[in-house]
């Protein structure tokens, strides 16, 4: 999800669901600690509970940064053991260090003495010819026992050489099962499962299933009214299903500050193409606003125009 769950993508996520956790792109730990990058912690106050993902393999930078992340007021801290990228390979971290659990614990050591919220980690059932049976119990082990309490699995094996970041979230099969062993295995262990869920009845089967959490990427993403709008009536038992029409008036305001401030209409709306995914009028939505929002002094009025394809106009005027 890096380039993607920006702090923009957080806060029109968190106006369609009030219960989801919402995770940051990954950041990396040596961009916070030796590159000084503290705009990648912004976040809107409204975005809570939010988790700061964190990519890196020295355990005391990574305590640095994640006493950074604690100290702007992050709700977790996520290691990420399992994004498969060349660039992420690079720096010895990612999903390459599910083949250095050892270290991996040391991290989880160090970052939880560091601060006082939440320490997790996201990881995949292994790497290039690891036998996931085999390597995923001990690496669970060994984080459970430097003080993981939470993790999300990714239910694919990564293949670093040979597949690029896009084929190896499709390619390798998908093993929930295994994740599933794995609850019974580690009961204490808050597991959540993420790859290749697409909606909120698949989550709920995991869940009914005896598994703690869902974690769902892309199809929140691309259909978020589909997957965050009813998630908390039919997951959370709370409230009511979000209004795509009532959000985007609501995004209204956010917009007119960022562009007081100096930003650009598309750095927002390039995550809202997706909010009407599936429903009359989600194609002209999406055209008017890839056409309309580079333009230099794009407005709200871009989106005004793009919903009133989608409603008619006095509908429109009620929504704003």
């Amino acid at each position: 999800m890096m380039d993607w769950t920006d702090r923009h993508c957080r806060y029109l996520h968190r106006l369609l669901s009030s219960e989801t956790l919402l995770y940051t792109e990954m950041v990396t730990a040596p961009a916070l600690v030796r590159g000084g990058a503290l705009h990648l912690l912004e976040y809107h106050p409204q975005e809570h509970p939010v988790a700061l993902q964190l990519g890196g393999s020295d355990p005391q930078e990574l305590a640095q940064a994640a006493r950074m992340g604690a100290d702007a007021g992050y709700d977790e801290i996520n290691l990420n053991c399992g994004c498969p990228s060349d660039r992420v390979q690079s720096g010895t971290f990612g999903a390459v260090l599910m083949k250095d659990p050892g270290r991996v614990a040391e991290c989880v050591e160090a970052m939880r003495q560091a601060v006082d919220v939440e320490v997790t980690v996201k990881c995949r059932i292994g790497v290039d010819e690891q036998e996931p049976e085999e390597v995923l119990p001990e690496f669970l082990e060994r984080i459970q026992a430097a003080g993981c309490q939470r993790v999300t699995i990714h239910a694919r094996k990564a293949w670093l050489q040979g597949l690029s970041p896009k084929e190896n979230r499709d390619i390798p099969p998908l093993d929930y099962g295994l994740v599933h062993r794995m609850k019974s295995a580690f009961p204490d262990l808050h597991v959540s499962i993420n790859g290749g869920i697409t909606s909120l009845q698949q989550a709920r089967e995991h869940l009914e299933a005896g598994l703690d959490g869902v974690m769902i990427g892309r199809a929140a993403y691309h259909q978020p009214t589909d997957i965050l709008s009813e998630a908390d009536p039919l997951i959370f038992q709370t409230g009511q299903a979000a209004d795509p029409i009532e959000v985007v008036g609501k995004m209204v305001p956010y917009i007119e500050q960022h562009l007081a401030d100096g930003g650009r209409l598309h750095q927002i709306t390039r995550h809202m193409l997706g909010l009407f995914a599936g429903r009359p009028g989600a194609r002209a939505w999406r055209r008017m606003l890839s056409e309309g929002a580079v333009r230099d002094h794009a407005g709200p009025e871009v989106l005004l125009q793009a919903l009133d394809r989608v409603m008619p106009q006095e509908q429109v005027q009620r929504a704003v």
